[in-house]
């Protein structure tokens, strides 16, 4: 069984990852040493909170994670996809790993809506043949926590979500995925998302 690395940068639930993962059959470790990570056949980037302060603190695995593109299958979840673009507008315009393209910005206030962005919401397939989602159904409701959305060209986007903005609810480049929501906490549907991680790598 091919093992899947957690990077621990100290942002994030690792446990209810870890956790999830193992349901989903997967044997998994959790990390701070960029040998391990580089050596990874899986990697996943998690995260909570703010994008600067999750760039400064992954710091020396940064380079362990983007090298492992091509090699190794990389998911990023809720702020860890945030961190796969090249550069977010929270907190002034901070760089990001740029496995994917584009930018990560604030939902505009509107009325009736509240920021952040949380609870159950649905993701519409934009990609029917990414094996990611195979067998995840078209309007799958997943769980959110969020203020900020990746603005990304449309051949990167997975799925997409409507809330005040269109967004991209998850992204491809490659070997290199991502998704907005929380797989974790998102029932059935998210453990099948991880499973299809796992026989992807």
């Amino acid at each position: 069984m091919s093992r899947i690395v957690i990077v621990d940068y100290g942002l994030g639930n690792m446990r209810s990852v870890s956790r999830a993962l193992e349901k989903a059959g997967a044997a998994t470790l959790v990390s701070q040493n960029p040998e391990e990570i580089s050596a990874a056949e899986g990697i996943i980037l998690p995260g909570v909170g703010a994008f600067h302060e999750g760039m400064t603190r992954l710091s020396d695995l940064a380079k362990a994670i983007t090298d492992s593109k091509g090699h190794a299958q990389i998911l990023g979840i809720c702020l860890g996809m945030q961190m796969m673009m090249e550069e977010s507008h929270e907190h002034g315009l901070n760089k990001g790993l740029g496995l994917i393209p584009g930018t990560v910005k604030r939902f505009s206030d509107a009325p009736g809506y509240k920021i952040p962005h949380m609870g159950w919401n649905q993701i519409k397939l934009e990609k029917l043949d990414d094996p990611l989602f195979e067998r995840i159904p078209d309007q799958s409701f997943m769980y959110f926590v969020h203020s900020f959305w990746a603005d990304t060209p449309a051949r990167y986007c997975v799925t997409s979500t409507e809330y005040i903005d269109t967004f991209a609810s998850s992204v491809r480049n490659g070997t290199a995925a991502g998704v907005q929501f929380h797989p974790e906490k998102s029932g059935e549907c998210g453990i099948a998302i991880l499973k299809n991680f796992i026989r992807m790598v």
